[in-house]
């Protein structure tokens, strides 16, 4: 890269000096200073190339070096994988909200590759590929059951666990899917409207998923 770059600035010079020669002699007096002034500015100019290319050059290898680095840790696949309950302590009913809400799974037992979020309780694909995902209900121990829980692939409803009648509050179900996802795709839980689960340090409610292959 050095190399070419010091020959397309001899070769500028090269071009302007056969121009000048074309528009005569009248000029040679001056001609011993401009090409001195000229190899001057080029001989600057190569240098300060050298040297960002060297820099780049660095960096180069370095990346080259982190990717070999990661493709031995795994293999050359892409390893993504995550599992969350509820709660991280305490105990009780969450909801009832207005409107449908993400819960938000904040004991974290794995999040390998850090494509989970326990602030927003949302999933985001950093990786194109087929996926498994599931999740689990625990209803609320209110005297009528009024549990309904999805997960959601962006704004689309994909599974349902749900318990909305009867005297039983301690009732729990659990659904799963494999599903392929786009770069930036979100997966999450979401709370029915007006729906109530409950969870203590027995993590009833729990979200996992991991990627199964690219494609």
């Amino acid at each position: 890269m050095k190399i070419v770059a010091v020959l397309i600035l001899v070769f500028g010079y090269l071009c302007d000096g056969q121009s000048n020669d074309n528009s005569g002699k009248a000029n040679d007096g001056c001609s011993l200073a401009c090409v001195t002034q000229n190899v001057g500015a080029i001989g600057e100019k190569v240098a300060n190339m050298a040297e960002k290319i060297t820099v780049l050059e660095s960096k180069l290898q370095n990346a080259e070096n982190n990717i070999l680095e990661l493709r031995s840790l795994t293999g050359g696949k892409p390893q993504v994988a995550f599992s969350a309950a509820l709660r991280d302590s305490g105990s009780g009913n969450i909801g009832p909200f207005n409107t449908p809400t993400p819960l938000r799974y904040k004991r974290i037992f794995s999040n390998i590759g850090s494509n989970y979020n326990p602030s927003t309780g949302i999933f985001t694909a950093l990786v194109k590929g087929v996926y498994f995902f599931r999740f689990s209900m625990f209803n609320n121990l209110d005297p009528t059951a009024n549990s309904v829980v999805s997960l959601m692939k962006n704004s689309e409803r994909l599974a349902s666990v749900w318990d909305t009648s009867g005297p039983d509050g301690n009732d729990s179900g659990s659904n799963a899917v494999v599903i392929h996802l786009e770069v930036g795709d979100s997966v999450y839980v979401e709370l029915g409207t007006n729906r109530i689960v409950y969870d203590d340090v027995m993590n009833y409610n729990t979200f996992s998923g991991f990627l199964l292959f690219t494609a």
